[in-house]
């Protein structure tokens, strides 16, 4: 028998890979987490987490163990609510962005519908920053997106670095301006790419431009030029820039669910959705071929 609330804290710590941040998303105390998986391996009887004072990785075992823990905890789920006598109604209103929606993102909704049949969802494809700006004007329960600022409060689903990604053959010419494929304003990852650039001093031009992800995955491929892009969800046919191109490091983001609280009558559904991405984050990362 394995105890929830320990495959939980395994799942937290799996999406951020830090017993830290683990803590955090949880609001345990580290030492906590460090005690749920501690017992949680004592019962597998198995190392799950590889793991030194720098990083914290998943052992073959623990790969294992991941996919037994999102199914013990879905079925726990489900079979809670249905004990419990209530089915969730109502209309809930579901912000993501496009980089989840290329991804595993439908398989999540088709299960979260089929667990929750009488919840009518309303989904909303945008870039995270305009996701921000309608949570923040109450026409979104629920979002899920790239965190805007390091101080926006969020429930964590994942770490993630961005990288510069391109067409494999493309070569970056160091003596020319960095051509540059990116989202219209006001999209995170088009503020951060501009903002690298300026503060390196390295010269820069806009090659393209789109509001659709699949738009500048298509002129990537094209070669028409670089964009910036999270290293988990690198899509099919696009690869990431070579160090020696000499290109600005780009820092981390995070990904964050952010719930809008002031609507009751979508709480339950939101809170629902959220548990089931959170199980299911590290899919997430899976970009569909």
């Amino acid at each position: 028998m394995f105890e929830p609330v320990q495959l939980r804290t395994f799942v937290a710590v799996t999406q951020t890979l830090s017993f830290t941040q683990a803590a955090r998303q949880l609001g345990l105390r580290q030492s906590t987490v460090s005690q749920h998986v501690r017992k949680l391996e004592d019962a597998t009887g198995r190392l799950l987490f590889s793991r030194d004072t720098h990083s914290v990785e998943l052992t073959e075992d623990g790969e294992a163990m991941l996919g037994f823990a999102r199914t013990i905890l879905a079925a726990n789920d489900r079979a809670a609510g249905w004990f419990a006598g209530t089915r969730l109604r109502g209309r809930l209103r579901f912000g993501a962005s496009e980089d989840f929606v290329l991804t595993r993102l439908p398989e999540i909704l088709e299960r979260f519908r089929r667990d929750h049949p009488e919840v009518d969802l309303e989904l909303t494809v945008e870039l995270s920053a305009i996701l921000h700006q309608r949570l923040a004007a109450g026409r979104l329960d629920l979002m899920l997106g790239k965190r805007r600022r390091e101080d926006t409060p969020g429930m964590l689903v994942w770490h993630d670095t961005l990288v510069w990604i391109g067409n494999e053959r493309l070569r970056v010419d160091p003596e020319r301006p960095v051509p540059l494929i990116l989202f219209p304003p006001p999209a995170i990852t088009r503020a951060r790419a501009l903002e690298v650039m300026e503060r390196h001093g390295r010269a820069w031009r806009i090659a393209c431009t789109s509001g659709s992800l699949s738009g500048l995955i298509a002129a990537a491929r094209a070669g028409l030029g670089v964009m910036a892009h999270a290293q988990g969800l690198i899509p099919p046919g696009l690869v990431r820039v070579p160090v020696r191109a000499g290109l600005p490091e780009l820092g981390g983001t995070d990904f964050v669910l952010l719930h809008n609280r002031r609507r009751v009558a979508a709480q339950g559904p939101a809170d629902a959705l959220a548990r089931a991405i959170l199980l299911s984050a590290a899919s997430l990362r899976t970009s569909a071929a």
